[in-house]
């Protein structure tokens, strides 16, 4: 089904600005050979589509390169089709000559080198975002608390590139952080994705232990089974070997960490989330024995915020994931805002906040263009 809908909109990327850039600007060429020659790269990447929707299969990586092969082409297209209209408005408002072909190459060549760019370099420009949480609520022994949030790593996407994910891991280490957590999707489905990955993820440390949550993709939702029993064996795996990765799972509980005669609750939950995502949740049960403490809440799911933690509890700080930001964000604008209220980064209601990290990882699309992949270190501040 997802296959299916990048398929339909691909079709109309690729097509529509070839019809206008042909009618245009190809058309009227003298040499014929030019005019067929044009619709080559649309047609070759038109036969790979349907071979990919004959045949069905998760083609995992291939998929991923086709996917950014056909944005650096498409896209670049689009971008020098709207300018090409723009500068020929133009044109004909002022009654001037304005030659907008070759002024259109200009935007689209910086555009195909902005997506190449995501698709090779920008999924590993790892960011360490720092961020300030100020709560009157917070034990005076846990001021300057440095929390360490990484998610979304989605291991099967970095099976023939395990060496970023190493530098990841180092960057995340030299921020000497109080705390790490790990805020859900570890794999795309299946558990034996991060089997080869153990010994990296087994390298994070920090003073008070980490510990990491389920996400959506580790129900194991996205792939087929022989039968149920399948799949929640294969979460099973997933959460032992998180745990021999010294990853301490939270899985509708809490932990209470300690400094001198002052202490917090770290609490976590399994996935929570709207339709069609599993609602695994279970709030109260997670909550037992942290009442009048100081809590932050790991859950995967943003629109968890909302939904139940705010209106239901009286947790003080929300971590989440999920939305990768749709790993697209140009000049502050990701199309995830409109999906999601609470999308990237910080926000507060009254003295509660809920932090989204933008994931370390992607899926599907191989690349990141401006949400860059996040490791965010969050220091707890008392409010004087």
């Amino acid at each position: 089904m997802i296959l299916l809908r990048v398929s339909l909109m691909f079709l109309l990327l690729l097509l529509l600005p070839d019809w206008y850039i042909y009618k245009v600007y190809v058309r009227g060429a003298q040499r014929k050979w030019i005019k067929r020659l044009y619709w080559l790269p649309t047609v070759l990447l038109l036969l790979v589509l349907l071979v990919f929707l004959i045949i069905n299969e998760n083609f995992g990586h291939y998929f991923g390169v086709y996917l950014v092969v056909t944005l650096c082409i498409a896209v670049p297209k689009l971008v020098y089709v709207l300018s090409s209209l723009l500068l020929r408005g133009v044109g004909k408002l002022f009654r001037c000559a304005v030659p907008h072909g070759m002024i259109s190459l200009i935007p689209a060549l910086a555009v195909f080198c902005y997506i190449y760019y995501g698709g090779t370099k920008g999924k590993e420009n790892f960011r360490v975002n720092e961020v300030t949480f100020v709560s009157p609520d917070l034990p005076d022994a846990f001021n300057g608390y440095r929390i360490l949030q990484i998610s979304d790593i989605h291991s099967g996407s970095w099976e023939r590139n395990q060496e970023a994910l190493q530098d990841a891991i180092r960057l995340c280490n030299e921020q000497h952080p109080d705390l790490a957590v790990f805020t859900g999707d570890l794999v795309n489905s299946r558990a034996d994705e991060m089997k080869d990955l153990m010994p990296v993820f087994s390298q994070l440390k920090a003073k008070d232990g980490v510990y990491s949550i389920l996400g959506n993709h580790d129900y194991a939702t996205y792939t087929h089974w022989n039968s149920e029993a399948e799949r929640l064996a294969n979460v099973d795996t997933l959460i032992s070997r998180e745990n021999r990765m010294g990853w301490q799972m939270l899985l509708n509980e809490n932990r209470i960490i300690r400094r001198g005669n002052d202490s917090i609750a770290l609490v976590g939950v399994e996935n929570s989330g709207n339709p069609p995502f599993p609602d695994l949740g279970d709030l109260p049960k997670a909550l037992r024995g942290t009442d009048g403490m100081f809590k932050v809440l790991l859950s995967h799911d943003p629109t968890h915020w909302r939904r139940e933690v705010l209106p239901k509890t009286d947790i003080q700080l929300m971590l989440a994931g999920h939305t990768h930001e749709m790993q697209v964000s140009v000049f502050g604008f990701s199309p995830s805002q409109f999906i999601y209220p609470e999308h990237c980064g910080m926000y507060l209601e009254g003295k509660r906040g809920l932090y989204v990290n933008i994931g370390l990882g992607y899926v599907l699309f191989p690349m990141r263009l401006g949400a860059w992949p996040e490791i965010t270190v969050i220091t707890l501040q008392k409010e004087k």
